[in-house]
């Protein structure tokens, strides 16, 4: 699935409306219908999300419930029983990996399976691998358009499995390996969220810089370093730079 550059309308109003009509048209939208769950943390992000993909009658898309962690999460997905539910990889309250594995029942049903499609700001393997091996059908990175993403939404309500190009590649060659990569003890202790601030650290990203790209406050990344530190035994970014360039996760 190509990911090209988001469309722009003449205005805000008619460019959703431009955009909804071309996910109808891509989708076929006006004859087939989807329920869908958005969790993401971001609560403007799930509002633009709905804005762009939830006009039900252009693009068929009825968004039916939305969370913000995973306690949320579960409990929505499980009240409502969405087709799809639009999951992002880092939440407040173990990960989308942890939905995934409190959802596994609801996966599992032969006559109404709840499929998840993972909709994350990172492109990072090991949160690819994980949702995957988590159950999920799909991943998709947030520079995709509307139009794509209705799209991918349907591709995995029938069952179909959506990677952005360049991270099927990531799929592909953690399951072509006989063997699971080895655990690593260190890393583990991260959370989802600490692991996306450590990768960026280690890649020379500025607090303001990662705060900017994570929708957080300076001063939680700040928090966050600090917790890596703490957890890693390491004393500076530079030890914690070095620490992250020995495992490949830069």
């Amino acid at each position: 699935m190509s990911e090209p550059n988001e469309p722009t309308g003449s205005n805000g109003t008619a460019g959703q409306a431009d955009r909804a009509a071309e996910s109808a048209q891509s989708t076929g939208g006006a004859g087939r219908h989807v329920r869908v769950v958005l969790v993401d943390d971001h609560r403007m992000f799930r509002t633009g999300v709905q804005a762009e993909i939830g006009q039900t009658e252009q693009t068929g898309v009825e968004v039916v419930g939305e969370a913000a962690d995973v306690d949320q999460a579960v409990t929505v997905i499980t009240a409502t029983r969405p087709e799809v539910v639009l999951l992002d990889v880092h939440l407040p309250g173990g990960g989308g990996v942890e939905v995934l594995r409190r959802c596994a029942p609801l996966m599992g049903d032969t006559e109404r399976p709840v499929r998840f499609l993972a909709l994350s700001v990172s492109d990072a393997a090991e949160d690819v691998i994980g949702v995957i091996r988590g159950g999920a059908r799909g991943y998709v990175t947030k520079t995709i358009t509307g139009t794509d993403l209705v799209d991918s939404v349907f591709r995995v309500q029938e069952g179909d499995a959506v990677f952005s190009p360049r991270l099927a590649g990531f799929v592909l060659d953690a399951f072509a390996s006989t063997d699971a990569p080895p655990l690593d003890e260190d890393l583990d202790r991260l959370t989802q969220r600490e692991r996306e601030v450590l990768r960026l650290i280690a890649r020379g990203y500025a607090y303001k810089e990662i705060a900017k790209q994570l929708f957080i406050s300076v001063k939680t990344v700040e928090s966050h370093v600090s917790a890596v530190l703490r957890k890693l035994q390491l004393s500076n970014r530079h030890e914690l730079t070095r620490w992250a360039t020995a495992r490949r996760l830069v």
